[in-house]
């Protein structure tokens, strides 16, 4: 079994050889982002048994099924994110200099640290309504100094603000009252980025939505030392 550091740093190199906008991202800031990812790891593994945080207590299923789960589509996101700004026709100076972006129903933090963390220009919103795991959210937030990382307790109707990209992981099948809430939380010309499995799967759960919302992509994401199918289901606000 590898450590820590040694797993994250052979998947950073494998991200860096598939995509050349995640190697924009990882390769000037490698030993930073490594190193907040680790210290990020030890905080789930210290509160995991108490708050129940995620469904494994093996330090490399950890890694490799939630850390490089969640930052294995990160030059696709930061696509998206370029896509968002050209949409907006908006610079960095026009938008205050960050991206506005939601992890809604954060729970540990997945996928929303790992991506404010390689994405440190971006301002991030951690959406999660239950106060235990908000509460180890802020904890968090304090023990790696991120400042580009807000908390809101809340249920995600209950949210007020609006944001250029909302992003989740979603196993589980999206339901139209779910994604009408998510859709009122975009901000004009915002993109939706969910978290998903095998296409078969999101081609089926797209098609009982009947067509009442907006077009859609499943872009295939390869998460280093996983053999199973991941896709990004990409929403687009008409």
């Amino acid at each position: 079994m590898k450590d820590s550091k040694t797993l994250l740093a052979e998947s950073a190199d494998i991200l860096c050889k598939n995509d050349s906008d995640a190697e924009s991202l990882i390769a000037p800031d490698k030993e930073r982002i490594i190193a907040l990812l680790c210290r990020y790891i030890k905080e789930i593994e210290t509160f995991n048994p108490a708050y129940g945080l995620v469904g494994t207590t093996d330090s490399n299923e950890l890694i490799i099924k939630h850390i490089l789960d969640s930052i294995a589509p990160l030059g696709i996101i930061n696509r998206l994110i370029k896509e968002v700004n050209t949409k907006a026709q908006r610079n960095k100076e026009e938008k205050g200099g960050f991206i506005k972006i939601a992890d809604a129903g954060s729970g540990a933090g997945l996928p929303g640290i790992p991506l404010a963390i390689a994405l440190p220009e971006c301002s991030f919103t951690l959406i999660e309504r239950m106060g235990r795991r908000a509460g180890f959210l802020l904890n968090t937030k304090a023990a790696l100094a991120l400042s580009n990382i807000n908390i809101e307790e809340s249920e995600l109707e209950k949210c007020n603000s609006q944001f250029d990209l909302i992003t989740f992981r979603a196993f589980k099948p999206i339901e139209p009252k779910l994604l009408k809430t998510l859709l009122k939380l975009l901000a004009p010309g915002g993109i939706i980025a969910a978290y998903k499995g095998k296409r078969e799967k999101i081609e089926a759960e797209m098609a009982s939505l009947q067509g009442a919302f907006p077009a859609w992509e499943a872009i295939p994401c390869t998460v280093p030392f996983l053999d199973e199918e991941r896709n990004l289901l990409v929403i687009r606000q008409n």
